[in-house]
């Protein structure tokens, strides 16, 4: 399809969106011609498919399909009202994957909701990983900070090595910290939580924030008290992701939290070449 065309009909289908209530939406009507149909009827064939597979996939119909009225000019400065549908953007793009392949517009239909679909796929993956990235270096945090207040009240690095360990072993369910490295694969060299789900990772820091807490709260001095307190408290987290259904041992080893942040560097590096290039094209 030639470019002008491709630029001619994503004018037409973006101009096309009103706002109704406060949501995007496209008229039935006005998407009819945008889309190469000839009539209303055999476009509403179209759209009754795309009412299908909305159902299909979970999704209530009325929240996407909603029938409304349209004011047409009909000669002599009169006017009568007809039959609409206002569409949101998903359901334009179930009617593009239920409508006519060997229409030229349905093909630029198809394909740009694809591009749109996978733009938001990757938008989407480059958050989960700044949260996940975000998260550890959140939990490093915590653990430094308590390493601190516990050093204050007579416990060592290596105390704390063994307070961390019997936390992990009370949040794992009985699985020691080398137990959950050998379940997930992990390298003996690295920290367990670089490899830990983001769901794991916020858990451990909630755990590890409460001790902080506690420790002060509650004046606890020595190794053996304080190792008891965080113990209780990855117990206390652990119950609570169990009544959801989570068991923090059962949860799958994630991407290398090392990879991600090299992996987040380069991406921010082509997004601030790509908001140069379109700095440049504007000006």
């Amino acid at each position: 399809m030639k470019r002008e065309i491709i630029k001619n009909l994503l004018d037409r289908f973006e101009s096309a969106c009103h706002d109704l209530r406060g949501t995007e939406c496209w008229s039935g009507r006005e998407l009819r011609e945008i889309l190469g149909y000839g009539s209303w009827q055999s476009f509403q064939k179209a759209i009754d498919r795309a009412k299908e597979s909305c159902v299909n996939v979970g999704e209530e119909v009325s929240n996407h399909f909603a029938d409304v009225f349209k004011t047409v000019e009909v000669g002599n400065s009169a006017s009568r009202e007809i039959d609409d549908i206002a569409l949101t953007r998903y359901a334009c793009y179930l009617i593009a994957q239920n409508g006519d392949p060997s229409k030229s517009e349905i093909a630029f239909a198809q394909g740009y909701f694809a591009v749109q679909t996978r733009k938001l796929e990757v938008l989407e993956r480059h958050f989960l990983d700044i949260e996940r990235v975000t998260a550890r270096e959140k939990l490093s945090s915590s653990e430094k900070k308590l390493s601190g207040v516990i050093n204050d009240r007579g416990v060592d690095s290596k105390g704390f090595g063994v307070i961390r360990s019997k936390g992990d072993e009370a949040l794992f369910g009985g699985f020691t910290t080398s137990d959950m490295k050998r379940k997930l694969a992990v390298p003996t060299s690295r920290p367990l939580a670089d490899f830990l789900p983001t769901l794991t990772i916020k858990a451990k820091d909630f755990a590890t924030e409460l001790t902080s807490h506690n420790v002060i709260e509650k004046d606890l001095f020595g190794e053996r008290s304080i190792g008891r307190e965080h113990v209780d408290n990855n117990l206390a987290v652990r119950k609570i992701l169990q009544e959801r259904g989570v068991k923090p041992e059962n949860m799958p080893r994630d991407e290398d939290v090392a990879k991600l942040q090299r992996k987040l560097k380069s991406e921010s590096k082509k997004i601030l070449k790509e908001a140069d290039k379109i700095i440049e094209t504007d000006l």
